[in-house]
């Protein structure tokens, strides 16, 4: 996709996000059957519903924005978080150290989306899209609590 303005710099982040969600959903259940930590578990269990309404928000904002068409694109950056996520699972035995490195892996995808969230609201308040930025600052506000969610858990948590 050839980016010429910001119209364009906001359908590319937004198709990339879209692509990003949508692993994440195939990504949450491994990282929740591979945690030891109850409280983990329910946490990955529980983002990944909201995950899901996070995907039906880019919907909803493809319908109340003009013009706007997610690309089939792949976020490659998501692609190799859910992989490092993947080495850890495979490499960890089951236990604290699992689960530390899967709250990292975790925070890190958090982070991208915070990121991504953020530039895609002030994108939409750019090009004047007042109620995509209203939902795009719903989903910000949801990543961002997630990811007070896993330090949290990472603080509560015994080391080995």
């Amino acid at each position: 996709m050839t980016i010429k303005t910001l119209a364009d710099l906001f359908i590319h982040d937004l198709s990339d996000i879209y692509s990003a969600e949508k692993q994440i959903t195939r990504a949450l259940p491994k990282m929740a059957r591979a945690a030891s930590d109850e409280k983990l578990i329910n946490a990955f269990k529980a983002h990944l519903e909201e995950t899901h309404g996070q995907i039906e928000r880019l919907d909803q904002i493809v319908d109340v924005t003009d013009g706007v068409r997610i690309k089939r694109m792949k976020c490659h950056a998501l692609e190799g978080l859910a992989e490092e996520a993947q080495e850890i699972i495979d490499s960890i035995e089951a236990g604290p150290v699992r689960d530390a490195g899967l709250i990292g892996a975790a925070q890190k995808v958090e982070h991208y989306e915070i990121a991504t969230y953020g530039t895609l609201q002030a994108l939409a308040l750019k090009l004047g899209y007042k109620e995509a930025a209203r939902l795009l600052g719903e989903t910000l506000k949801e990543e961002k609590a997630t990811d007070e969610k896993l330090t949290i858990i990472a603080e509560q948590q015994s080391g080995e």
